[in-house]
Formats: structure tokens, sequence, C-alpha cells
């Protein structure tokens, strides 16, 4: 699995960003948002219990990412016409301020190495990208069980500041000094 440090893999996915069938899909690619950090956040399955439930959460959070010069990609291995069903279908997900990417190859998913051995699905990965192209942040969580995206917000505030900040740090408090 890349990690911290290594640089997030090239990528071409189509994704939905809207529900209308007409203005629903776009290109994305490492190279979009050139300059603007990425949340590039991963789930197993659509039409499932516990994804849309994150995936509401992020893009609850869109505007706080947005003030942090930060985008948001949602990903699965479902194609982008699974997306466009499940918006159309899930009453939180119609109003969704992010764009779900279909990695329908799975070769985004392998490039990072965070396919799951036994469904071959994407596993519950974050990724956090700078404007480099640099991963900063990686959490992978049990398909069971649902992340925390405010945590992503707090991670990217304290990766902005460049400097070291202790345990629980939150915007605006003190960050360590060297002695």
């Amino acid at each position: 699995m890349l990690t911290i440090g290594d640089t997030f893999p090239a990528f071409k996915l189509k994704g939905v960003v809207s529900r209308d069938p007409k203005t629903a899909f776009a290109d994305f690619a490492e190279t979009s948002d050139k300059g603007k950090w990425k949340v590039v956040f991963f789930w197993p399955k659509d039409f499932t219990f516990v994804c849309p439930t994150e995936i509401a959460a992020f893009g609850k959070l869109a505007g706080e990412f947005k003030d942090r010069d930060a985008v948001v990609y949602g990903v699965s291995t479902d194609s982008e016409f699974v997306h466009l069903a499940w918006r159309n279908n899930h009453a939180d997900l119609k109003d969704l301020q992010i764009p779900m990417l279909a990695d329908l190859k799975r070769e985004l998913s392998q490039a990072l190495g965070i396919l799951d051995k036994n469904e071959g699905v994407a596993m519950r990965a974050t990724f956090i990208v700078d404007p480099e192209g640099i991963i900063r942040f990686v959490s992978v969580n049990d398909l069971n069980v649902g992340r925390n995206p405010q945590e992503v917000v707090r991670v990217i505030d304290a990766l902005q500041t460049d400097e070291l900040c202790p345990c629980n740090w939150q915007k605006g408090d003190d960050v360590l000094k060297a002695a």
C-alpha cells in the first residue's frame, strides 16, 4: 500500500457531479484541481449501509474543505452509472457537494494497494494529498467501520500549519516548539 511520502498515482476516472443525466458526468485526473490539497476517500460498494453515512458526512463538510483550499473526491469500484442511480435513490446523497468517482477497472485502487483481497473492492481508505501530489495522510478502516470526516479536516489543519502539532490539536491551539 502506498503511504506517507509517496506520490499519489496518476489516474483518469469518470465522476458523477450532479443528479441530472445530461450534466451528471465529468472527467477527473490527478491533474484536476491543480495546486489544491486533495482528500481522496474510498468506499467498498454503492447501495450499502455504512458507505452513505460517510459520503454524506464528507459532503456536508465540503465547505470546510474548500475553506482550506482542498477538494474532496469520493471513489468506489462501482461504475458512474451505479453512482448516479444511487445518488438519485438515496435521500442523503441527493444534494451531495462532492464528486463520486468510478474506479471501475480498479486501476487506482490497485495502484494504491487498497483492494480488499477477499471482496475485490476498495477498502475504506482515506488519503490526504498535498498540492505537489505527495501523500501526507493515510487511514484505512475495516470494511464494517465508518470513518470520521471531521478528523480529516483536523489533520488538514495540522498539516497546513507546517508545525509540530500535539495529540488532539485543534485549529487555533498552540503548536509545539522544539527546544
